[in-house]
């Protein structure tokens, strides 16, 4: 029997930490991390898992908290514009 992978878990291993877009919801950052306020400041994820806010509503950012169902937030989990150029 074969395992299903997450979202992004193949990659963990070589990159640290993956981040996916969920439509409509937050973003989910899983893996080997750092969070860190404006000012530098370590925020304590208390998890290898967490749910970012998008919506900016949630009464717990910068975690989500599911407020952007109440306020229907909407947000493709894909690109909306193209991708960054590098500069040559």
């Amino acid at each position: 029997m074969t395992k299903r992978e997450a979202p992004g878990e193949k990659d963990e291993g070589k990159r640290g930490a993956t981040v996916v877009f969920y439509e409509n919801g937050p973003l989910l950052l899983r893996g080997d991390f750092t969070l860190r306020t404006p000012d530098g400041a370590v925020i304590d994820p208390g998890r290898g898992t967490v749910a970012l806010c998008r919506c900016g509503k949630s009464a717990r950012k910068p975690f989500c908290d599911g407020t952007h169902k109440a306020v229907n937030f909407r947000a493709s989990a894909g690109r909306d514009v193209a991708a960054p150029r590098d500069a040559a």
